[in-house]
């Protein structure tokens, strides 16, 4: 009797012909199934592409400067709807991470994180002096001025201390609705103090505060992280309003996972709208090319090497894998230039596709495109050395090392938008004595720069998140063996509150409360939290 085989719940007598027509089916649905998880980065990757072509052809029609604005219109959507969703995503997800952890675990946590985006910015600015010291890309170069580029000259007088001194105002806002559109900056006038003995009036120039445009996310993150932590001492009475921050975070996530579909369409008329914009390109990339090239090598350099290694230091995985479930986020952030608009899409991108857990994805990731800055630290550091040497002014070891620190410590405060960096790039000017009147050299070129910058700078939020990650997950299989409840101080437990359904689980940002005693025998789910 002929021997039979199932396809499709259907019996078919087995033979050679169906052996091809079986390897169609499977080779079909595997490749549907590709399409269907890979859909969006497909997209995405393609409008950057369709954006090039689409620019370079536009740009020989010669349009106005009104026909341009309208062009990049569908462009500027994107970008407005991303910066839609950073204020509600960052307040949100901070309260709902910090409320959902102990305080022990809260404090190990951000102390890993404080630790591990200091180390890499350091690292990054490292090897941004280094590059600049190698290459040389102000050798030779003393001749170029703002002149010969037609550059709009960029003015920066702001005292390095005040600078410093702004970045801790910020951190506490004194109006919580004013945060959400307007940071203070210290701003200054001249005040008659005196006459000298010839009549001629003493002036002295005076710090005083004032409020700029942007919003001021340093203030917003840490009374978000601190209110979450009040919430959880609470206890039962904060529970509420921690259900109310995590059903917020959630439907906030739902509008990204909408608005994600727009990117390869948005992508497509930013990238195009950029390249009918420019001007000179040619003569620009000759006259800067060197410092285009140290910025964008150090950036290859920390990116593509120093920050996976360190990944595979910790967690002993293959951070490449780990990498290539974030191209779409990357592909934002190149676009975009903007650490805080790639925020919505990474954190989804980081959840979804690699498996991060929520608590530590919403609580890291949103901190990270506020102070973790290392592709912006490289060009920084390049940017300084670039106009050193642009100045002939040589520099000593003590120089340098201002250098390294000030692009440390400043990139912290450096606004997560694009061309944020150049104004920090002054900080380090001042704190070496050098003028500030080449840095609009910097921000001709900075739409090119820009771009790897961002691409780093969310490339080591994303790597962090990772890593804490997977430090969480040893600490879930220590607590998991008996030996290791010899020391139950060490370890502390936390129990996730049960929810209605299995759905609901899933979906929501658990609250966490300490474990109490079984009651009645009945299992409780724990999980450990660092």
């Amino acid at each position: 009797m002929e021997k039979k085989m199932e396809l499709n719940g259907h019996a078919l007598p087995e033979s050679k012909s169906t052996e091809p027509i079986l390897e169609k089916i499977t080779r079909g649905k595997k490749v549907g199934d590709f399409l269907r998880k890979n859909m969006l980065v497909i997209l995405t990757v393609s409008g950057v592409l369709v954006g090039v072509g689409l620019g370079m052809a536009v740009r020989t029609m010669s349009l106005t400067k009104a026909q341009m604005t309208y062009f990049a219109f569908p462009g500027e959507m994107l970008l407005r709807m991303l910066k839609m969703i950073i204020l509600p995503l960052v307040v949100c997800s901070l309260v709902s991470g910090a409320a959902s952890l102990d305080t022990r675990s809260l404090g190990k946590l951000g102390g890993i994180a404080v630790g591990y985006f200091l180390v890499t910015t350091l690292i990054a600015s490292g090897i941004g002096v280094t590059l600049a010291f190698i290459i040389k890309p102000g050798v030779g170069a003393g001749a170029l001025n703002t002149n010969h580029l037609s550059l709009e000259s960029v003015s920066s007088d702001k005292e390095t201390a005040d600078s410093f001194l702004d970045l801790a105002r910020n951190l506490f806002p004194s109006n919580l609705v004013a945060a959400a559109f307007r940071s203070y900056a210290t701003d200054y006038k001249m005040v008659a103090v005196g006459n000298m003995t010839n009549g001629t009036k003493i002036y002295q120039k005076v710090p005083f505060g004032t409020e700029t445009d942007g919003m001021n996310i340093l203030g917003l993150v840490l009374f978000a992280m601190v209110f979450g932590v009040a919430l959880r001492k609470l206890g039962e009475e904060g529970e509420e309003l921690i259900r109310f921050f995590n059903a917020f975070n959630e439907a906030t996530m739902v509008l990204v996972s909408w608005i994600m579909w727009y990117i390869p369409f948005g992508i497509m008329f930013l990238v195009g709208s950029k390249i009918v914009e420019m001007e000179d390109v040619v003569l620009l990339v000759t006259s800067l090319g060197k410092y285009i090239f140290a910025s964008i090598l150090g950036h290859i350099i920390h990116g593509g090497i120093v920050l996976p290694l360190i990944y595979f230091g910790f967690t002993r995985k293959n951070p490449y894998s780990f990498l290539s479930g974030l191209i779409t986020p990357f592909t934002t952030a190149f676009a975009t230039c903007s650490s805080s608009a790639t925020l919505p899409s990474m954190i989804k991108c980081v959840e979804e596709n690699n498996g991060v857990d929520k608590r530590i994805s919403r609580f890291i990731l949103p901190i990270g495109a506020t102070v973790n800055m290392d592709g912006a630290a490289i060009f920084q550091c390049i940017a300084a050395v670039f106009i050193a040497q642009l100045n002939n002014h040589q520099l000593n070891a003590g120089e340098i090392f201002t250098i390294l620190v000030t692009a440390t410590a400043s990139s912290v405060g450096a606004a997560g938008i694009p061309a944020g960096g150049i104004i920090t790039i002054a900080i380090i000017l001042e704190a070496i004595g050098l003028p500030t009147n080449d840095l609009s050299l910097m921000l001709a070129v900075d739409w090119i720069v820009d771009r790897t910058t961002t691409v780093v700078n969310v490339e080591g939020d994303a790597l962090g998140a990772g890593i804490l990650h997977h430090i969480n997950e040893q600490e879930q299989k220590k607590l998991q063996h008996p030996e290791d409840q010899r020391h139950p101080e060490e370890l502390q437990e936390v129990r996730v509150e049960a929810v209605a359904n299995t759905q609901a689980q899933e979906e929501t940002s658990p609250l966490v409360t300490h474990q109490n005693l079984s009651q009645e025998g009945a299992p409780e789910a724990i999980e450990s939290v660092l």
